[in-house]
């Protein structure tokens, strides 16, 4: 008996750790991939919840808007749905609390250190490029004190156990905020995985908003007063040809007068695309108070003008600033919204007197051009591009095509040299070409995809911008020649630059109006006969996710904002699949080596049969042979069944494996062991049907 026990006591240890052996290898293969790159870890993604519930408050300087979003998990190798934090046009301050189990101590920054990621108007992306882990290098402790200015850039921050942002309204603008936790970024964020590795992290956090209780007040303590420049006249300039309109916005409450030092806000809204706005002062004198409000001339006073686009400007902030006592602040294509001037008085006298004033009368005019035309004097044309919307199984697809009633809507692409041809009023070399496309609310998780076909050569240089007119002084993103482009930029991927072929994307592109302006480098006179089309779309995931992908969407919380992104096969990564994780030589052996793991089932169902314990033999090799099976299928080789089915197998009968291992050690009767056995098949096909393996569960498929 005793020799007995000890032959039963030997084949059981021998099944079990022949058994953990092939789990432990079958799961080191999956992260094979990781290896290569020098990551062991999971990635994953979650958008921070907030609202705009107004509490009621007594009368105060600013009303706050909380919102919470309770403890919460990053789950592993997934996208959580999104939602913005939209700030209204007389926020003051928002403030972001966050409580996680974050390991990170402000030490170093390492690539497996979980970031928030902030943007201004459109979601973040860190891993498009290696820029947010660059800016986020730079912020120690979780402080927002070193982030001056979201609005045309993404910021990310280490995330740490206990940490506040707090940003203004001289930080960031009006509108949708969108912020993100990542769980570790990387190419591999996106790839599949069979097993997911890698630490997990809990999140609480609360959105605080405070807004200002009247729109005329505004500032990080409401404490400015905002003064409109209302735009009640409209002329025509008779000496331009084409004749441009000149809308002109004054202060409606007549002069200011205010001291030295001390600023005066003003803001004008522009409604359309402008060829300039004109910021300038009037009737410029000093007002001394002591001397019964008598006015005198002061030629040398200054008049320090601070202009930013959508937030407040400060002396150290700004977008454009100037004298404009001697000559008024010029800004070329201004962006279409709300612009904010300061005006501060900076000399009034040579002698110190408080009860000096500087006295002006601010005036604005913003140039437009006449409908069709843009540009240099208004010479050249601008077309209004209108949305197809195309369809398949996979994708839903915008295409933006000129305005014309002969053009068919099936039309992907458009002729761009009749249209550049047409479009100069004067034979001037370059010419240039402008279109104007919209993104609708709610687009902001597609990207917009510009492409230029030739028979021959592109002789063309294309300048894109938010919000206003592009130019070659003035663009966001831009393409010259495959060495002069913008590539580099974080939203910026440049896919195809040959003679015939240019083809690149603007990734997650802000809401609102867009413009691209094309720069013609051959000869108005030229006779040549290349033909250039040009395509203009708005897409789901950018090429395509690369063809080794598929492209997955998602609806945000709110069920405002549609967005999407690529789910990666095994081999590649990035975040359109581009980027090669593992390469076929390798996923060779390595799918070789796991399919060949499972012929370890031989020893222990070969010691079974020795023993002539028939059942076990049967179950060990059931459970080998199907597991193979399994890999076969999982890493693409080869499907017998449907892939749930087989994986159902696989654990099920690799279960059962160890169970049947261990109810042979035992010394209860046979009776007794053929119950325990039954009830275990039960339970285990139980859990196993009820999605003991699906992908939402431990397995990350």
């Amino acid at each position: 008996m005793l020799i007995i026990f000890r032959k039963k006591t030997f084949l059981g240890v021998s099944l079990i750790l022949i058994l953990l052996f092939r789990i432990i290898y079958q799961s080191t293969w999956v992260t094979a991939a990781e290896s290569k790159v020098g990551i062991f870890a999971s990635y994953s993604f979650s958008v921070l919840l907030g609202f705009s519930m107004r509490e009621e408050m007594e009368r105060g300087r600013s009303i706050p808007s909380l919102g919470s979003c309770p403890a919460s998990a990053i789950p592993k190798l997934s996208w959580s749905p999104t939602v913005g934090v939209d700030l209204p046009a007389w926020f003051s301050s928002v403030s972001i609390a966050l409580q996680s189990d974050s390991d990170y101590d402000g030490g170093l920054l390492k690539m497996g250190t979980p970031m928030v990621c902030l943007r201004d108007g459109s979601l973040p992306l860190p891993d498009a490029s290696d820029n947010a882990f660059k800016v986020a290098s730079s912020f120690k402790n979780g402080s927002s004190a070193q982030i001056t200015s979201i609005q045309n850039m993404e910021q990310c921050i280490p995330l740490e156990r206990n940490m506040t942002i707090k940003l203004t309204n001289e930080q960031i603008s009006p509108g949708v905020l969108y912020l993100g936790l990542f769980n570790r970024i990387g190419s591999m964020r996106t790839q599949s995985k069979m097993i997911n590795r890698g630490p997990t992290f809990t999140y609480t956090s609360v959105i605080t908003i405070e807004e200002c209780i009247s729109s005329a007040n505004w500032g990080p303590y409401c404490n400015e007063t905002l003064n409109p420049l209302s735009c009640s006249s409209a002329y025509t300039d008779p000496n331009m040809k084409p004749v441009d309109t000149i809308v002109v916005c004054g202060n409606a409450l007549g002069r200011s007068c205010h001291r030295e030092n001390e600023s005066k806000m003003y803001v004008i809204d522009i409604l359309e695309v402008s060829e300039q706005l004109s910021i300038f002062a009037k009737d410029i004198g000093i007002s001394e108070v002591s001397s019964s409000n008598k006015t005198r001339n002061a030629s040398e006073i200054t008049l320090m003008c601070y202009a930013r686009y959508d937030a407040m400007p400060l002396s150290t902030i700004y977008d454009f600033s100037g004298n404009i006592s001697d000559t008024p602040l010029l800004i070329h294509a201004p962006k279409v919204g709300r612009w904010f001037i300061s005006v501060i008085p900076v000399r009034l006298s040579d002698v110190k007197n408080e009860s000096l004033k500087a006295c002006y009368s601010m005036e604005s005019q913003v140039h437009q051009c006449p409908e069709g035309k843009a540009g240099l004097n208004c010479t050249f044309g601008k077309y209004i591009l209108q949305t197809y919307v195309h369809m398949n199984s996979d994708y839903v697809d915008y295409y933006y095509l000129p305005l014309d009633e002969t053009m068919p809507s099936s039309t992907t692409d458009f002729s761009l040299d009749s249209l550049s041809r047409s479009s100069s009023v004067l034979e001037t070399d370059p010419s240039w070409t402008y279109f104007i496309m919209n993104i609708p609310k709610g687009a902001a998780g597609k990207s917009i995809q510009v492409k230029l076909m030739s028979d021959q050569n592109i002789d063309y240089e294309i300048y894109s911008r938010y919000g206003g007119l592009a130019s070659s002084q003035s663009w966001d993103y831009f393409y010259s020649n495959s060495t002069s482009n913008s590539d580099g930029a974080t939203y910026y991927k440049l896919y195809n630059s040959s003679q015939v072929l240019v083809r690149f994307y603007i990734l997650y592109a802000r809401e609102g109006t867009w413009t691209f302006g094309l720069k013609n480098l051959t000869q108005t006179t030229s006779t040549s006969q290349s033909t250039t089309r040009m395509s203009i779309s708005l897409d789901s995931c950018p090429s395509r996710c690369s063809n080794h992908g598929r492209c997955r969407s998602a609806i945000d919380s709110s069920g405002l904002t549609l967005f999407s992104y690529c789910q990666c096969d095994r081999n590649q990564g990035g975040f359109d699949c581009s980027v090669v994780l593992v390469t076929p030589k390798g996923h060779f052996w390595q799918s070789f080596s796991l399919i060949a793991s499972n012929s370890a089932a031989l020893l222990p169902a070969f010691w079974a049969l020795y023993q002539r314990s028939l059942a076990e033999w049967f179950l060990f090799m059931a459970s080998g042979t199907s597991s193979g099976l399994y890999h076969a299928c999982d890493v693409g080789t080869y499907c017998v069944l449907d892939f749930r089915v087989l994986q159902f197998m696989d654990f099920w009968l690799s279960f059962m494996a160890v169970v049947s291992t261990f109810v042979y050690l035992t010394t209860i009767s046979e009776s007794s062991k053929r119950t325990l056995l039954t009830a275990v098949w039960i339970l285990t096909a139980l859990m196993a049907s009820t999605g003991a393996t699906r992908s939402s569960g431990w397995l990350g498929y």
